[in-house]
C-alpha cells in the first residue's frame, strides 16, 4: 500500500484509498490483510545462536596454541605410555574449557539483557473495528485500521490523522526535535520533510497531549522507523582495538614459541642429547612460553569490568567493547535527554518592574528566584506573583509524583509553568479551587495563544502565547501599578524578548483581563482584547549538572565532546557554551552547511567544529566518518531511530536505555540505563582502568614466562650433562602459569584505577599492552629471574655439595619454588611501572592479598603433602632453603624497584639536548 504521499490527501480521500471508513475495517478483512502485509513488527537481526557464541570462544590464537599443546602432550603420553604427559594434556584441556565456558556465559547473559530491554515496549493498541473499540496486540495492526490515540500512548504504526483534539506528538525519537509537534488534519502540498508532516503520526513516537484518531497506512518494516531499521540491522564484525592488540600479541608469542622450541631442539641434537628428551624439552618450552592464564584473565577482567559498568548504569553487549571506550578520543553526543535533562525549565522571567532568574532541577517543585543576583520571595513581588499564578492556571498540564520522581502529565511546556509556580509556593490545584475555570478558548496554530476564564468575585481571563501576538492584544502593562501600553513600552518588551531568544530560550508572554461578573458568552473577540501585559517567561531544556562536570572531565582527559542534534543552531550553541563544549574559536555547522560541503571539506573542518545542528541521519554518518578518517576513536551517543546508522558506524555506539528506541539499542555496543552523559565518562574511566590492568598482568605473566623459558634455555647452554639440567616438568610449568600466576593476575584485573587516570591524554589505538616500557620489564625481569633461579640451583649442587638424583630433585624443587615465591612478591611491585612499591599501596587491593596468600598455601601443599609430591616431582625444603629463595627473590625485586627510580632521570636527560620530544 503506497504511503509516501498520504499527507497530500484530504481525510475522505485517504479513507477511500485505504479501503476503510470511520467505522474501521471488519475482523475478517483484518485477518486477510494480516496475511497479506504480515505482522506489524520490525524484523530482528539474526542473533548469534548459543552454539555460535560457544564456538567463538575457541577462535583465539592463544587458545588454539593451547589446544595444539594439549594434543601434542596427549600424543606423547600415549606413544610413551606416560601418565605425566597425559596429565599435562588433561590440565591444558580443562583450562581451555573453563575459559570458553566463562566467556560464553558472559556474552550469552549480555544478549539476554538486550532482549529484556526490547520486552519493555508496550504491546497493545486500541483500534476501531466494525464500529467497536477493541484492544489488540500492536503486532496485529494492519493498513486500514483506525487507531485511537491518547496522552501517553506509543504510536504503533505510521498513520494519517483523521481526527484531532489539541493533539501534540513527541517525535524526538525519529527526528531529534525536542519540542512536541502540534498536529492538524489539513492536507499538505508537494513533498514535505518528515518532521513537517503535521497530519501524520509515526511508529515509535509518543502522544504528549490531546487525543486523536489515525488511519494506519504503513506497518512493520514499511514504516519510517522500519526503513531505518533495515539500514542498521547488519551484524557488526569489526574488531575493537583491544581485540586487534591481543591478536597481534598472540601471533608474536606463537612465533616466539616456535622459534625458541626449534632452537632448543636443534641445540640438543647437535650435542647428542636423546631425541625424545629434546622433543619433550621443546614441548615444555612451548608450554612455558605460552601464558595459559592470559585468555582466561583477559576474559574475566573484561567481564568484571562489564559488571562494574552495569552497576554504574552502562550495559555492555560484548566483553571486548568494555575496553574500547578507554581509548575514545571523541564523544559525539545527542543533546536532548543526554546532555540535557529532556525537561523544559523556565530560566528567566521578565516583568515591567524587574527581571528574574529561576533556579531549580528538572520538574522538582523546589527552587529559588533571584533578581540582580539577590534572592527574592516571589510572593512579595506582586507582578511576578500574578504572572506565575496566571501561567499555572492557563494550562491543562499537572505535576504528579511517582515514587521519588516528579513527572508532568500533559504538555511539558505547560508543565514547566506549573512547576515554576509551585517553586514559588503556588499550587495549581489550590489556585483552581480559589478561581475555578469556567471557560476556555483553546490554542491553535493560527491564533498562537490559549485563554482560560476563571470565576472569583468577578471573572478574569488569563492568556499565554507568542509574545508578538499577546502584545497586540494588550493596552496596558503591570509594573508597580498598571501603565498604558505605548510604543516605547512595546519596544522595551520586544527588546527583552529578543534578548531571551538570543540565549536560545523559548519565550512565552502572559497577560490577563478582568471581565464583567455577569458575562456568560466567552467569545474570542469579547475576551481577548484590552488585556494587561504581565510579563515574559523564557524556558529551555536544562543541561544536566553532572553532564557539565563530565564535559570538564573529558576536556581534562584530552577527549573532545561534539554535540550533534536535530535542534536549532541557536539553541544548540547556547547549551554547548553553557556546558563548556564550545569555547572561544570553536565553530558550529548546520545540516544546510553540510549539504554544501564535500567529504574532504568536512574532514578538514571537523577539528574546529563542536556543534552540528539541524542534521539528518546521513549527516551524522558523514560526521562520524570524517572524525574516524582523522584517526579518532569515536563514541557516538543517541536514542532515536535517526541516530541508529551513526551508532552502527562509530567505533562504539552508545544507546539510551530509557528513551532509546529498539532500533538504536540494536545498533549499539553499549546501553546507558540512566540516559546520562556522565555515565559515558564513567565508562571511559572504567575502560582506561581496565586497559591499565591488562597491561599490568600482561607484563606480570610475560615476565614470569620469559624467566621460565630463559631458565630452560640457558640451562641447555650451560649444563653439559642432561641429567643435571634444572628442567621443570610440564605439570610444574602449568602449575606456575595458571595457579600461581593466574590467581594474582586475576586480582590485578580488579586493581583500583590510578588517581591520575583521567588526567592523561587518550592513548593511541595502535598502542599494544606490550609497549616498549612493558617489553623492557619483561626482558629485564625475566633475565634476572632466570639468572637467580640458575644461581639457586647451582648453589644446591656446588656450594651445598649435593650429588646424585636427590640433590638434582631438591635443586629443581628450589628452582620451582623460587619462581613461585618471586612471582608472588613481584606482583605487588608491578602494580605500577613508575611508582615505588610502598607508594602504590601494597594492601590497597585486598583481592590481590588473598590471591597471593592462597597461591602460597597451594605451593606449600605441593611441596609438603606427600600425595602431591610424586605427580609434581617435589621434595620438602628446609628453613635455610627458604632463606635462600627469599634472598634471591629480594635481589631481583630490588633491581626492578631501582629501575623505577632511575628511569625518569635517564628519560629527562635524553629529552634535554635542546628540543622537546616530539
Amino acid at each position: 500500500m503506497k504511503g509516501r504521499d498520504w499527507y497530500n490527501l484530504p481525510v475522505q480521500e485517504a479513507f477511500q484509498r485505504a479501503d476503510s471508513s470511520p467505522l474501521g475495517i471488519s475482523r475478517e478483512e483484518a485477518r486477510r490483510r494480516l496475511k497479506t502485509y504480515g505482522p506489524n513488527e520490525l524484523q530482528e537481526v539474526k542473533r548469534r545462536s548459543p552454539l555460535r557464541i560457544l564456538l567463538s570462544q575457541f577462535l583465539s590464537l592463544l587458545v588454539l596454541i593451547l589446544i595444539l599443546a594439549a594434543v601434542i602432550s596427549a600424543a606423547i603420553g600415549f606413544l610413551n605410555n606416560s601418565s605425566e604427559e597425559l596429565i599435562d594434556a588433561l590440565v591444558i584441556t580443562i583450562i581451555v574449557i573453563l575459559n570458553a565456558v566463562f566467556g560464553f556465559v558472559q556474552e550469552f547473559k549480555a544478549e539476554k539483557s538486550i532482549e529484556a530491554l526490547r520486552a519493555l515496549t508496550a504491546p497493545q493498541a486500541t483500534v476501531i473495528r466494525e464500529g467497536e473499540k477493541r484492544s489488540i496486540p500492536s503486532a496485529d495492526i494492519v493498513p486500514g485500521d483506525l487507531v485511537l490515540l491518547e496522552a501517553g500512548d506509543k504510536i504503533p504504526a505510521d498513520a494519517r490523522l483523521v481526527e484531532v483534539a489539541n493533539l501534540r506528538i513527541n517525535e524526538a525519537s525519529l527526528t531529534g526535535e525536542s519540542v512536541p509537534v502540534r498536529k492538524s488534519l489539513d492536507p499538505l502540498n508537494g513533498e514535505v520533510y518528515l518532521g513537517d508532516r503535521t497530519n501524520m503520526v509515526f511508529r515509535g513516537c509518543t502522544v504528549e497531549a490531546g487525543r486523536g484518531r489515525s488511519l494506519v497506512v504503513s506497518t512493520g518494516m514499511s514504516t519510517e522507523l522500519g526503513k531505518i531499521a533495515g539500514l542498521v540491522q547488519e551484524e557488526k564484525v569489526v574488531e575493537t582495538p583491544l581485540q586487534r592488540r591481543l591478536s597481534r600479541l598472540a601471533r608474536q608469542i606463537g612465533i616466539g614459541v616456535l622459534v625458541v622450541a626449534v632452537i632448543i631442539f636443534v641445540l640438543g641434537m647437535t650435542r647428542g642429547v636423546d631425541l625424545s628428551l629434546m622433543f619433550l624439552t621443546a614441548v615444555s618450552l612451548a608450554v612455558a612460553a605460552i601464558p595459559e592464564g592470559l585468555p582466561a584473565v583477559v576474559t574475566i577482567t573484561l567481564a568484571l569490568g562489564l559488571q562494574r559498568m552495569a552497576r554504574r548504569n552502562a550495559l555492555v553487549r560484548r566483553l571486548s567493547a568494555v575496553e574500547t571506550l578507554g581509548s575514545a578520543t571523541v564523544i559525539c553526543s545527542d543533546k536532548t535527554g543526554t546532555l540535557t535533562r529532556g525537561e523544559m525549565n523556565i530560566r528567566r522571567i521578565y516583568t515591567l518592574s524587574s527581571e528574574y532568574t529561576v533556579k531549580g532541577r528538572g520538574f522538582e517543585p523546589v527552587g529559588s528566584f533571584f533578581s540582580h543576583d539577590n534572592q527574592v520571595d516571589p510572593l512579595e513581588e506582586p507582578a511576578l506573583a500574578l504572572l506565575l499564578k496566571a501561567g499555572a492556571l492557563c494550562t491543562d498540564a499537572s505535576l504528579v509524583k511517582e515514587g521519588s520522581t516528579w513527572k508532568v502529565m500533559g504538555d511539558t511546556t505547560e508543565g514547566t509553568l506549573v512547576v515554576t509556580a509551585m517553586r514559588a509556593g503556588l499550587v495549581k490545584e489550590s489556585l483552581e479551587k480559589e478561581e475555578p475555570r469556567v471557560g476556555e478558548i483553546p490554542f491553535d496554530s493560527v491564533r498562537k495563544r490559549m485563554t482560560t476564564i476563571h470565576r472569583r468575585n468577578d471573572i478574569v481571563a488569563y492568556v499565554k502565547g507568542a509574545p508578538e501576538v499577546i502584545l497586540e492584544l494588550c493596552t496596558r502593562g503591570l509594573s508597580e501599578d498598571e501603565v498604558e501600553m505605548d510604543e516605547g513600552l512595546r519596544g522595551r518588551i520586544m527588546e527583552a524578548n529578543q534578548n531571551m531568544a538570543s540565549q536560545a530560550l523559548r519565550v512565552l508572554a502572559v497577560a490577563s483581563r478582568r471581565l464583567p461578573a455577569d458575562l456568560e458568552q466567552f467569545e474570542e473577540d469579547i475576551v481577548e482584547r484590552e488585556m494587561t501585559f504581565l510579563g515574559l517567561v523564557g524556558m529551555m531544556d536544562a543541561p544536566r549538572e553532572d553532564a557539565g562536570q563530565a564535559v570538564v572531565a573529558c576536556r581534562r582527559a584530552g577527549i573532545e565532546v561534539v554535540m550533534i542534534t536535530g535542534d536549532h543552531e541557536l539553541t544548540a550553541v547556547s547549551v554547548a557554551k553553557e556546558m563548556g563544549i564550545m569555547q572561544e574559536g570553536d565553530q558550529s555547522l548546520t545540516g544546510v552547511d553540510l549539504e554544501g560541503m564535500g567529504d574532504e571539506a568536512l574532514r578538514e573542518a571537523a577539528p574546529g567544529v563542536k556543534v552540528y545542528a539541524r542534521v539528518s541521519p546521513h549527516h551524522k554518518v558523514r560526521i562520524v566518518d570524517a572524525l574516524r578518517q582523522r584517526g579518532h576513536i569515536v563514541a557516538m551517543t543517541g536514542d532515536g531511530v535517526n541516530d541508529a546508522p551513526a551508532l552502527k558506524r562509530a567505533d562504539i555506539g552508545v544507546a539510551m536505555g530509557i528513551t532509546g528506541t529498539d532500533v538504536a539499542k540494536e545498533a549499539s555496543d553499549m546501553i546507558l540505563t540512566d540516559d546520562n552523559f556522565a555515565s559515558i565518562v564513567r565508562a571511559i574511566e572504567e575502560g582506561r582502568g581496565i586497559f591499565d590492568n591488562i597491561r599490568k598482568f600482561v607484563g606480570y605473566l610475560l615476565s614470569a614466562n620469559a624467566g621460565e623459558v630463559l631458565v630452560m634455555f640457558l640451562a641447555t647452554l650451560i649444563f653439559i650433562q642432561p641429567e643435571f639440567l634444572p628442567f621443570l616438568a610440564p605439570v610444574q610449568l602449568l602449575w606456575i602459569n595458571l595457579v600461581t600466576d593466574g590467581l594474582p593476575a586475576l586480582a590485578l584485573g580488579v586493581d583500583p584505577a590510578s588517581g591520575d587516570i583521567m588526567d592523561r591524554p587518550p592513548r593511541s589505538p595502535k598502542e599494544s599492552p606490550l609497549n616498549r616500557e612493558v617489553a623492557a620489564v619483561v626482558i629485564g625481569v625475566g633475565f634476572l629471574m632466570a639468572v637467580a633461579a640458575l644461581a639457586a640451583f647451582q648453589w644446591e649442587l656446588v656450594i651445598q655439595g649435593g650429588t646424585g638424583g636427590d640433590a638434582v630433585e631438591k635443586g629443581r624443587t628450589i628452582v620451582f619454588t623460587f619462581i613461585v615465591v618471586f612471582e608472588l612478591i613481584f606482583v605487588f611491585s608491578i602494580r605500577s611501572f613508575r611508582e615505588p612499591i610502598h607508594r602504590s599501596g601494597p594492601l590497597s587491593n585486598p583481592w590481590l592479598v588473598v590471591a597471593v596468600v592462597a597461591s602460597l598455601f597451594l605451593q606449600l601443599a605441593v611441596i609438603y603433602v606427600p600425595l602431591l609430591q610424586v605427580p609434581f616431582g617435589t621434595t620438602p625444603l628446609g628453613i635455610f632453603d627458604w632463606l635462600r629463595i627469599l634472598l634471591f627473590s629480594a635481589l631481583v625485586i630490588i633491581a626492578f624497584e631501582t629501575w623505577k627510580v632511575l628511569r625518569p632521570r635517564f628519560s629527562s636527560r635524553a629529552a634535554q639536548p635542546g628540543k622537546e620530544p616530539g
